[in-house]
């Protein structure tokens, strides 16, 4: 097996591969993507009057699909409640915070890394971190598809470059240092015979392991969206000002104050034109019409919703909002289906993540036959009303389906939540208890 230092070119070459797709999907979720379709002409022509436009929707996307990604707890197969060892860990780590934005970083860039390493302070979970593929990038194996090898680099204020290398044997640090890699403070010899580094995927496919953006699909709509929101922010300059038209005046008859000729667009945005010689005739077109804007804008939302799965009401180019729960529901279906793939894809690598913290939990390499069923637990990604909800899992329960601790998990109770209910439970069948044998009485032989 080769040396941490010699895997650096190697892992730096396969985190330079992808990034200018990463700068370009990034760009666009921040809404700061370049716009090329005004030229260096018009720009000069308008000045700072119209601003490029920009809608948008690959945040709208980005969020409607991380919106509905939340974890809420790992549990057994052999199990009815969520493992309270695994889910401190996740707590202690900030994990509901750090696992949305690896979620937002997977949908938007195609993936994002959690990197598992050995905690400093004494007798606490190993530490679970969320990175950006532009700072790590993993190495697979080609047969297995298994994650052989990965690096995280960045550098510190002092613009010195550092890099983790992570091995199936050890995490080391290197520093850079007159243009060498030289052996850093941190090193963490596991011995567990696994990278602790888990992908979490966008929509991974055989041979794209890697996955791709969400964004790949709207990205064409969006620009011309864009474009045509442009457009129209130009023409309403002319629908608020119409155009007008003279004869019998020169060039030079159009200056400032100063002196100073007058660009075509100020002569357009001209409120008065005025001039002492009779023979000079002036008129206006007809105003503009936006309402081809206005439809071709709504038929690009709607074929991005489309291809993105999104609900009508949620661009609302339909007009009006859902008239009902059902309908709110039906609109939803097929988003709803995407999300439930992507809990498929990303609840196995949480998986993977969580049976990593249990190697080092327990100091061993060795996993029990149940830590390959752990399942990680979501919340339901629908938007059934309370009411709803309640009536269906009441009355499961009532007719004897399911028991009671499946009427909580289907109310959406978290498990902390469900275990202070069955201390509440324990605590009311004791003081039932009590009062029972505390009645005038009860239990007298006479």
């Amino acid at each position: 097996m080769p040396e941490a230092v010699d895997l650096i070119p190697v892992l730096e070459k396969g985190l330079a591969a992808d990034a200018a797709n990463l700068t370009k999907y990034d760009n666009y979720l921040e809404g700061e993507q370049p716009l090329k379709y005004m030229s260096e002409a018009m720009r000069e022509e308008i000045g700072d009057t119209v601003a490029e436009l920009v809608l948008n929707w690959a945040r709208l996307v980005a969020e409607a699909n991380e919106s509905r990604l939340d974890v809420e707890g790992f549990r057994y197969a052999d199990s009815d409640v969520e493992d309270a060892t695994l889910w401190a860990g996740w707590q202690y780590n900030d994990m509901d915070e750090q696992s949305q934005q690896g979620h937002l970083d997977s949908i938007a860039l195609s993936r994002s890394y959690v990197l598992i390493s050995a905690n400093d302070e004494k007798d606490q979970p190993p530490r679970n971190t969320v990175e950006s593929p532009f700072q790590v990038w993993a190495r697979r194996d080609p047969k297995t598809r298994k994650v052989t090898s990965a690096i995280k680099k960045w550098k510190d204020e002092d613009d010195v470059a550092h890099a983790l290398v992570f091995t199936p044997m050890e995490t080391q640090e290197f520093v850079s240092k007159s243009g060498k890699w030289v052996a850093g403070d941190f090193q963490d010899k596991h011995n567990f015979g696994v990278v602790p580094v888990v992908p979490l995927v966008n929509r991974p496919r055989i041979l794209r392991p890697d996955g791709r953006s969400e964004f790949v699909d709207i990205i064409p709509l969006a620009d011309a969206a864009n474009k045509m929101a442009t457009d129209m922010m130009v023409s309403g300059e002319f629908h608020a000002m119409p155009r007008r038209w003279a004869f019998g005046l020169k060039q030079s008859d159009f200056v400032d104050r100063h002196g100073n000729p007058l660009s075509t667009w100020s002569k357009v945005k001209s409120r008065l034109w005025a001039n002492e010689n009779p023979n000079i005739k002036v008129g206006q077109f007809d105003e503009a019409d936006l309402t081809v804007f206005h439809n071709t804008i709504k038929l690009l939302a709607q074929l991005t919703s489309q291809l993105a799965a999104l609900p009508p009401h949620y661009m609302n180019f339909v007009g009006d909002n859902p008239t009902s729960a059902d309908a709110i529901r039906s609109s939803e279906t097929q988003l709803v289906k995407r999300i439930e793939r992507k809990h498929t894809f990303l609840g196995g690598a949480w998986e993977e993540v969580q049976r990593i913290n249990l190697m080092y939990l327990r100091q061993s390499p060795k996993l029990e036959a149940r830590d390959y069923q752990l399942e990680t637990v979501w919340r339901d990604p629908s938007t059934p009303t309370v009411a709803q909800k309640a009536d269906a899992a009441v009355k499961k329960y009532e007719s004897g389906i399911v028991p009671l601790e499946q009427t909580r998990i289907d109310l959406g109770y978290s498990a902390t939540q469900r275990e202070q209910m069955r201390r509440m439970d324990d605590e009311s069948s004791a003081a039932g208890a009590i009062a029972r044998f505390a009645r005038p009485g009860l239990g007298d032989d006479s």
